[in-house]
């Protein structure tokens, strides 16, 4: 089991974003607020060049949102698929990032 997380930048596709991995039998996300250190810190008013680079670079951003999944091994590559045709090459910037980590113990989901 791996347990998949997606920072998800693009908050406006998130809505789909689940649709599309239900339609690939992949459910039971959790979807938790974030907010980034460079949004935290400039809107704290403490750093005036973290202020005028959040200005730059996308001043009327949300918070992030992290979506959290628990995955049997073999779906990890669809699900990857699903965001990166959802959300855009993950490789550009304020789009998202997503890795896994293992799961070594789980009890209250199926796991089969």
């Amino acid at each position: 089991m791996r347990l998949l997380v997606l920072i998800l930048s693009r908050v406006q596709v998130l809505e789909e974003l689940l649709g599309e991995l239900v339609k690939a039998n992949i459910r039971g996300a959790t979807i938790l607020n974030s907010t980034g250190m460079v949004q935290a810190l400039s809107s704290s008013g403490n750093n005036s060049f973290l202020r005028s680079l959040r200005s730059i670079t996308d001043p009327d951003r949300q918070d992030n949102k992290v979506v959290l999944i628990v995955l049997r091994e073999d779906q990890v590559e669809t699900a990857v698929q699903v965001i990166e045709r959802e959300v855009g090459d993950l490789d550009q910037p304020d789009t998202g990032i997503v890795f896994t980590l293992p799961i070594d113990f789980i009890r209250g989901i199926p796991t089969a």
